[in-house]
């Protein structure tokens, strides 16, 4: 049985209510039970999942359907594009329509367009079913977020948003996991593609259990879409994200260097017209109001470099271990357990030590990610003969706990003082920007060392790659200065 619907939702007590949210009459907030944020976060697990299950799967791929590294890129970069590009619109249609409603919507599109990546029978039918599989996943994620937002208050949010954090931390290496266990399984003779196919049924379970447990919420004062706004973004994400993830392995042809040459110019237009409808009292697709919050601004900017960071990490260490350490895809994957272990753990006791620490615990959460970085790269460094799936384990649960300590803290202090009414369209700003900078990662570092390992080996390409990602640590941690001291 379907919740009623709702107008909008009333602040909590955490929250600053800024005049813009204050109603005459107020309707009951709708509770979202322990079923539904279960159901939500199983939703929210989905995206992250498929943004990384892949990586263990591609020289699988590449062998069944002839794909190239060209067509192999475009199979990760495809997808992580669409994923951002859109985003922030599925963040402002849910606001419009109904947060449950594009989240079933979503749900129920990206189960069919992950049996159409299961059922792919080409490498460029997989590579259109995985565009249409983010952009399903833009219309869900978002929805995830402002539903917590608006549905939960207090503790019970941070414990929430604690959970969702983790869930993405943890799903996103588990995503690598479980692509090497089904690929060595090979399901019904399925190989690569029960990676794809496993999503059906858990999307039909989320969808179920969405219409019965989630309630619907929306904003009180729904705008219409920002059309220009949508279409600079777009241009200017599209105009970055795609030459950086293709130019390398197609030999950087002219149409790569003209999108490279549109980016700023699109990103100066969609400023400027952002600001110009605010100004004008419409409602902007990203209003350049919510960019002022100090706690919005500082958490954002220092989830751009660690998104980086993280992103390339992911990709690098899935090739290091399977072409450079020719482990087969289960032991790739079941080396990153020890970092989902500790990321879940660090994320679970976070909410506890933010409130007696503040900030101090993201910038330590940052520095223990620095340690596990280095500790990693020296084991590949020194013990490169002859290393096993066990011997990474250490390094990794290091640097596991470093990022559970540090972006649940900052992913709730980002939606802290977001309006509730607007809780669509700053869910859908952070997770751009996270999605945005992890597919930028995969693009500026894994082409670095895709691009270094013909010439300096691959140890010495590791090495350089990570040296390299470590700038972007050391700049998360002089960020994490700037966030406000104390965090609820």
């Amino acid at each position: 049985m379907s919740e009623p619907r709702i107008a909008s939702d009333a602040p909590s007590p955490t929250t600053p209510a800024p005049s813009t949210t204050s109603r005459s009459s107020a309707s009951p907030t709708p509770a979202l039970s322990p079923l539904g944020l279960a159901t939500v976060l199983l939703g929210a697990a989905l995206p992250f999942l498929d943004f990384f299950i892949v990586n263990v799967a591609l020289p699988t791929i590449d062998h069944d359907l002839d794909a190239g590294p060209a067509l192999l890129e475009m199979v990760v970069g495809g997808y992580g594009v669409a994923y951002a590009v859109l985003l922030v619109l599925g963040g402002r249609l849910g606001d419009m329509v109904g947060r449950r409603r594009l989240f079933l919507w979503g749900t129920a599109a990206f189960g069919v367009t992950s049996v159409a990546c299961g059922l792919a029978p080409d490498a460029w039918t997989l590579v259109a079913a995985r565009v249409a599989q983010g952009a399903a996943a833009a219309l869900m994620l978002p929805q995830v977020l402002a539903t917590i937002q608006a549905t939960t208050a207090g503790h019970r949010r941070t414990k929430a948003l604690s959970l969702y954090s983790g869930t993405a931390g943890v799903v996103s290496a588990v995503g690598q996991v479980l692509g090497g266990v089904l690929v060595s399984v090979d399901l019904a003779g399925t190989g690569w593609r029960s990676i794809f196919l496993i999503n059906a049924p858990i999307a039909v379970v989320a969808f179920v259990l969405a219409l019965r447990a989630v309630p619907e919420t929306r904003s009180d004062r729904p705008t219409g879409v920002d059309g220009w706004g949508t279409v600079l973004l777009s241009v200017t994400l599209v105009s970055l994200l795609l030459p950086l993830t293709e130019g390398r392995s197609t030999g950087w042809p002219v149409w790569s260097w003209v999108l490279l040459a549109v980016f700023p110019v699109a990103a100066v237009a969609f400023v400027v017209v952002e600001r110009r409808e605010e100004r004008a009292g419409r409602t902007p697709l990203v209003p350049p109001s919510l960019l002022r919050v100090h706690a919005v601004r500082s958490g954002l900017a220092l989830i751009t470099p660690f998104s980086i960071g993280w992103g390339g990490f992911m990709f690098v260490l899935a090739v290091a271990l399977q072409e450079g350490l020719r482990l087969g895809p289960l032991a790739a994957g079941l080396a990153l357990v020890p970092m989902c272990v500790t990321f879940f753990v660090g994320s679970l006791a976070g909410p506890r030590l933010a409130a007696r620490y503040g900030r101090r615990l993201a910038t330590a959460g940052a520095l223990i990610q620095a340690a596990g970085l280095l500790m990693v790269a020296g084991t590949f460094w020194f013990g490169w003969d002859g290393l096993d799936a066990l011997g990474t384990a250490p390094g990794l649960a290091v640097q596991g706990l470093g990022q559970g300590l540090l972006m649940p803290m900052t992913m709730r202090l980002v939606l802290s003082e977001v309006p509730v009414d607007k809780a669509g369209v700053g869910s859908g700003v952070l997770v751009t920007t996270q999605q945005a900078f992890m597919a930028l990662g995969v693009a500026t570092l894994g082409s670095l060392f895709l691009s270094l390992t013909p010439h300096t080996g691959m140890r010495e390409a590791l090495a350089i790659t990570w040296g390299v990602q470590l700038v972007t640590v050391v700049v998360t941690v002089l960020l994490t200065l700037r966030l406000p001291r104390s965090v609820s």
